[in-house]
């Protein structure tokens, strides 16, 4: 919910000042979707985006009035909405500067109807998805891979920026409840043999994942796989995707900067996006392969079941992409780099030596050279659609 608050100089007129107020804010709020406190901030800060009009010129003063209490509150981020009218553009002006003395972040929101409305719907999603990630409990099954040196995350960090809590979950207990779950039938479509034999355990999988999900109120969780393919015979693939489908973020290998990356994407676009590694990369031309054994159900236009690439056992999800658009994004375990670039999904395709979903997309040169030169870790994520901005807006 956006909420609305009003400073404004009791040297003009307030008869005419609601006037233009009133106009200007339903030409931004056509159907309303605000609710208006006025002068009243006592609750300022406990909605999503909390926006501070700036109806007239001389407000400055009541504005440094309001700032301790507002501080109090916590906000760290002021947006000072202002019409151009009255002088409250020059106020804004003074105030933002005001606010950049003290330490403290803010914008003024003006310009045009159409861009009003497109910046505030923008801070209205990124204020949501923050709403979303705070107090999420993150589960971390077994530890990351041994083999993701530069892919382990900072609890502190993740609990500064997200305010998100990683909850270790040791490799033993998900093992003690996969003996014990229930298996489902392969479904009557055509399968491998190999396939349909590992299909039951596959699932049994899933149902225990499910039992530590549900234990430790988890809101999202990684998962060390590949240690199933020696303690279980089977691998993670499928209840991977069908948990990422279901709008739980799911990461493999226990990469947690992979899992963060997957969290954020799915609070801003209710997508957790394809955690993949790139298999080629060229430069010359902007393209990049990425592949892997697993794909989210609700990305795909049509999957079959494989076996998982590496270990030739299991149960692997093949699927293809919707061609078009998309973004690709990482952000480091200390969510203090970040990686976004918007491209497009040039065709799917297969080959027996790559992992079993594989998507070719177009990038900008400079970009593809970024995975020659500086990469954050090995696992990016794809998202269908473009959303770079959306993504920097919270970073």
């Amino acid at each position: 919910m956006i909420a609305i608050y009003t400073i404004t100089s009791g040297l003009h007129n307030e008869q005419s000042v609601a006037r233009i107020s009133d106009e200007f804010l339903h030409d931004i709020f056509p159907e309303g979707g605000f609710t208006f406190k006025g002068a009243n901030f006592q609750d300022f800060g406990s909605h999503s985006l909390d926006l501070i009009y700036v109806r007239t010129g001389g407000a400055e003063g009541i504005f440094k009035s309001l700032l301790p209490e507002m501080l109090a509150r916590g906000t760290e981020r002021y947006f000072l909405l202002t019409s151009g009218k009255s002088n409250s553009l020059a106020a804004s002006l003074e105030i933002l500067s005001y606010l950049k003395q003290q330490g403290l972040q803010g914008e003024v929101l003006h310009g045009s109807t159409a861009y009003l409305r497109e910046r505030i719907s923008l801070l209205e999603k990124v204020a949501d998805a923050r709403k979303k990630l705070s107090g999420c409990r993150i589960g971390v099954v077994g530890a990351p891979s041994d083999w993701l040196i530069a892919s382990h995350a900072d609890p502190v960090k993740v609990r500064d920026h997200l305010g998100a809590r990683l909850v270790e979950i040791p490799m033993e207990e998900l093992l003690q409840e996969i003996a014990g779950a229930p298996m489902d039938k392969a479904p009557e479509e055509e399968m491998a043999p190999a396939v349909r034999e590992a299909f039951p355990g596959a699932t049994q999988i899933y149902h225990a994942l499910q039992v530590l999900v549900r234990r430790h109120k988890l809101s999202a969780f990684t998962l060390r796989c590949f240690d199933l393919l020696t303690t279980v015979g089977n691998t993670g693939c499928l209840a991977l995707a069908s948990f990422n489908a279901d709008g739980i973020p799911a990461s493999c290998e226990g990469d947690v900067p992979a899992l963060l990356s997957m969290m954020i994407a799915h609070a801003l676009t209710g997508k957790t996006g394809f955690q993949a590694n790139p298999a080629r990369v060229d430069v010359e031309t902007g393209q990049v392969l990425f592949a892997h054994c697993t794909v989210p159900f609700n990305l795909v236009t049509k999957w079959n079941y494989d076996t998982h690439f590496e270990s030739g056992i299991g149960v692997g999800i093949h699927g293809e992409l919707l061609q078009g658009p998309v973004t690709v994004f990482k952000v480091s375990g200390n969510l203090e780099r970040h990686f976004v670039a918007e491209g497009k999904l040039l065709y799917n395709q297969y080959e027996d030596n790559l992992c079993r979903t594989q998507v070719k997309l177009q990038l900008s040169q400079e970009d593809a050279r970024y995975f020659l030169t500086d990469p954050i870790g090995n696992h990016h994520i794809v998202l269908p659609g473009h959303h770079k901005a959306l993504l920097e807006e919270l970073l």
